[in-house]
Formats: C-alpha cells, sequence, structure tokens
C-alpha cells in the first residue's frame, strides 16, 4: 500500500504563519496613514515586542488590566502549577502606553508581535494622550473564551504567581516587570500594586535557595 499522506499534501495544511499573515492583513486595512499604534498594559511594556518611534502615556476607557488569561501551563506555568497573565477585562479605565510604528517596516513588526502574544482578541481602542486621542489596537479577553479565567481572588492571583515557572521563567517575574515599568512611566495600578505585595509575602516565606 502507497503512502497517501506525502508531502504535497501535508503542505496544503494551514501553517501558523499563514493565519497571522491573514490577522497582519486585517489590522493593516484598517491602520491610519501614520502608521499603527498599539495599546501596551502589561509584557508588551517591558519585552519590547514592537519597537515603536512614539511613545505616549495614554488611558483607555471601558476596559480595566486584570489577571484573567490562563491557564498558563507551557511558558511561565506549568500543570502542577498552572500560570495567570494579565489581559484587557471589560470595565473600569487601564492607564499605560501607546506605541506608535511608522508605515516602514510595519507588516514584519506586526507579525512578530502577534506571533508572541496568546491568541486572544484584538480590539481597536481609543487611548486619551496628552497630545489628544489616538486609535489604537490592544489585546482584550472575552468572559465566553476557554483562555477566561477571572473572578479569582486576590488570594488565589497570589498563589498562581508566586509558585507557576516554566521555560521563559518565573510567573513572579511578571507582575515584577509590569510594576516597574508602570512605576518609570508615573503610573501606579493601585490592583497591582496591592497584587505584587501579596506574591512578596508568599515567596518571602518560602526557602532561601541554598
Amino acid at each position: 500500500m502507497a503512502l497517501r499522506l506525502i508531502k504535497d499534501l501535508v503542505a496544503r495544511a494551514e501553517t501558523p504563519d499563514a493565519r497571522y499573515a491573514a490577522t497582519t492583513r486585517s489590522v493593516l486595512d484598517k491602520c491610519p496613514p501614520c502608521g499603527l499604534w498599539v495599546f501596551a498594559c502589561g509584557a508588551i511594556l517591558w519585552k519590547r515586542r514592537f519597537e515603536g518611534i512614539e511613545r505616549r502615556v495614554a488611558k483607555v476607557r471601558g476596559w480595566h488590566r486584570s489577571f484573567n488569561m490562563g491557564p498558563d501551563t507551557r511558558y511561565r506555568g506549568n500543570p502542577d502549577a498552572p500560570g495567570i497573565m494579565l489581559s484587557l477585562d471589560h470595565g473600569g479605565q487601564c492607564r499605560g502606553k501607546v506605541l506608535r510604528r511608522q508605515p516602514e517596516g510595519l507588516e514584519g513588526a506586526l507579525d512578530n508581535l502577534l506571533c508572541n502574544e496568546p491568541p486572544i482578541l484584538r480590539a481597536w481602542l481609543r487611548g486619551v494622550t496628552p497630545l489628544g486621542e489616538v486609535r489604537a489596537i490592544a489585546f482584550v479577553n472575552r468572559r465566553d473564551l476557554d483562555a477566561y479565567c477571572g473572578g479569582l481572588s486576590d488570594a488565589q492571583v497570589a498563589d498562581r504567581l508566586a509558585h507557576a515557572v516554566s521555560m521563559w521563567g518565573s510567573m513572579a517575574e511578571y507582575p515584577c516587570n509590569t510594576v516597574l515599568h508602570l512605576e518609570e512611566t508615573g503610573i501606579r495600578d493601585a490592583c497591582l500594586w496591592r497584587m505584587q505585595g501579596v506574591v512578596a509575602e508568599r515567596l518571602a516565606a518560602l526557602p532561601v535557595p541554598a
């Protein structure tokens, strides 16, 4: 019997690159002539996945920053200690930064951003900045998605942040870096500030590594 699953047939399967390319094109089709603004409220602030020529402090309304995305059992968490990450959730408001990338080289930069961000929803939001409003794309979560795990208590979130670790490092590094970069920008998120204190208490109770 001849092998039926030949390479020519395998090549017809959609690759991740093809999926990201379609998303990139849909975003670029709605992009203003000045380039693309991206609203950063978590890891994009400090991972430098989208280097812009302009950065501004911005506030978006109708969304707030929260630990609602998970469980992460691969990047900073594992099956025994799943992690949880920040995303935008409905309601309230959020302060962060908007980053603008010029049209030149934008397609490649956006591909890189999409490939490295969790596969959740993207939304166009209005960011209020000291120099006026900008229309920016943001990564948001929705409560009917499998990736949504909001509604946990501070204690439950802190337990995950304090104990999860995997190939990208510890979950504790995630809120630490986010708080530091927000503080450098002059932003103090009360909920995130409270959470880093609770996580610190959990870690302080652990034995000092030999």
